[in-house]
């Protein structure tokens, strides 16, 4: 007993009484806001280092239904935040010539059907698909045929309904976000400090980064420092010498180029991914205005001609100059060092293609509040951490690269390249187990449970040889009649469901009048 009251004394002493956050943007507003809510009523002051003079990336404007629950984690009223951020409602992502040129499906958040007796439901349509009853899969799912029709509602609270076993998301300005956040988390008293950073220092003997010196000669001490700095890493990288895990040889795209231009009709409540020769493009629908990018490899495609591509594609008159982006996919070795937590893209970075950039800001804001220190920053704690952040970046990593994978393209270069490539283990374990019969593997942690990969695999015709033999045992007649009573309750429900942008100026989060 003596030796635990004296750990439970010492715990108090090294009590962290202070927090600085270097950087602002998305993920340094997320940080500020997530932490305050937590910490800022128990004595620990929080500070956050920007300066005017740096832009953010501000491209990442789509995200994953997490963030509803971060926002109602920090009590944030719904209409309020869509108002605020002139969100719109996101059902998926329909992605355009993946699998082959002129194909599309969408892949919604939400699952296809509901298990039959304990069997997944798409082994059974497996099994008529191969009987030759051909029927799409996203016919099975009411947030794509919703989606593809421009119309949304919140999901039911019956279970027993059709419109309720998906989840939403949001398409929204990343900048007004990171200001929403900013003034949420300044009634908190977090502290904004205006500011370059000209200098680190860091402790002789631990190895701690103890103070920041700013351009104008303010020193800022801190016990803890969280690093949203972008891409310099100022300091995970550029100070602590992290080193950075390069994932080009699976991810090789490298640059974007990105524009804003005006909408041309009603906002459409999903995101949209169009594959290209030299890499893929993407478009946002805000209530305001539409987000447009390409993400390429520049070994096969110019700046200029990928800007002057995305220019011709663009579904209104540009509102901004195109912002070209240079990056490697990857992440950092560490995303906790010393009393350095990297967060946003100080700690790695992927391409866009599923939203997830916000979701992985998101995961290490939760991951720091769950396992957060003392001034001892115990090993175990920084371990568990990078642990659960590696298995994150690693799963997203996989699920990205499988959409340039699961392709019958090879009218260009880069998909043949990406016809011919070795794949991580972990993704070719995942594959075969998908091929051999129609098995998909579930993790404890990572973002995309068993229904996104099926999606993406049977939308870009990745099909297995064989699927669940138990799906045998139960009347073809009888199965043909319960899923095609399926396809027909989604497309009754879906005409029953009001368009987007009715049901924005319902709910009262429409900017519009």
């Amino acid at each position: 007993m003596q030796s635990i009251k004296s750990q439970e004394k010492g715990a108090n002493v090294l009590k962290i009484k202070k927090i600085c956050i270097v950087g602002g943007g998305t993920a340094g507003w997320m940080t500020a806001a997530g932490l305050s809510n937590k910490f800022s009523d128990l004595g620990i002051s929080i500070e956050l280092v920007e300066s005017d003079k740096i832009g953010t990336v501000g491209v990442g404007e789509a995200t994953l239904p997490h963030i509803r629950y971060f926002n109602n984690s920090l009590g944030i009223n719904e209409k309020e935040f869509m108002l605020a951020t002139r969100a719109t409602f996101k059902l998926g992502i329909e992605f355009c010539d993946w699998g082959k040129l002129g194909d599309k499906y969408l892949h919604p958040f939400g699952d296809y059907g509901m298990p039959i007796h304990n069997i997944e439901y798409h082994h059974f349509w497996l099994r008529l698909l191969q009987k030759g009853h051909k029927s799409r899969l996203c016919d099975h799912s009411f947030p794509v045929l919703a989606a593809e029709s421009g119309k949304f509602q919140h999901p039911h609270g019956d279970i027993n309904k059709i419109g309720s076993n998906y989840g939403y998301a949001y398409q929204f300005d990343s900048g007004l976000y990171a200001k929403f956040l900013r003034q949420y988390s300044e009634d908190r008293k977090v502290k904004r400090t205006e500011g370059l950073v000209t200098e680190v220092f860091q402790d002789s003997e631990s190895g701690n980064i103890n103070a920041i010196l700013l351009e104008d000669g303010t020193n800022i001490e801190s016990d803890l420092f969280i690093d949203c700095s972008g891409f310099r890493g100022l300091l995970i990288e550029q100070k602590l010498k992290t080193g950075y895990e390069d994932w080009s040889n699976w991810l090789p795209c490298n640059r974007a180029v990105a524009v804003q231009c005006e909408q041309k009709g009603p906002s459409l409540p999903y995101t949209r991914a169009t594959a290209r020769k030299a890499g893929w493009q993407w478009r946002i629908p805000l209530q305001h205005r539409t987000g447009n990018g390409y993400v390429y490899w520049d070994k096969y495609i110019s700046d200029d001609e990928a800007a002057h591509k995305l220019l011709n594609t663009l579904e209104g008159d540009p509102l901004t100059e195109p912002k070209q982006l240079y990056f490697k996919t990857g992440k950092r070795k560490k995303l906790w060092k010393k009393n350095v937590v990297a967060i946003g893209l100080s700690g790695g970075f992927m391409e866009p293609l599923e939203s997830t950039s916000i979701h992985l800001i998101q995961e290490g804001i939760t991951a720091l509040i769950e396992l957060f220190p003392d001034k001892s920053f115990h090993k175990s704690d920084i371990q568990e951490y990078n642990r659960r952040m590696d298995l994150n970046f690693d799963r997203v990593r996989d699920f990205l690269l499988l959409h340039y994978v699961a392709t019958q393209r090879d009218d260009s270069e880069m998909w043949k390249f990406f016809r011919n490539m070795m794949l991580p283990s972990s993704l070719e374990d995942k594959l075969q187990a998908w091929l051999n019969r129609g098995y998909l593997t579930r993790y404890e942690h990572g973002v995309f449970h068993p229904p996104s990969w099926l999606a993406v695999m049977a939308g870009q015709n990745l099909l297995p040889n064989s699927y669940d033999p138990r799906a045998n045992n139960f009347d073809y007649d009888t199965i043909k009649t319960k899923l095609d009573n399926l396809r027909n309750e989604n497309k009754i429900a879906v005409n029953k469901t009001p368009g987007h942008a009715s049901y924005l100026k319902k709910f009262g989060a429409s900017i519009v009048n």
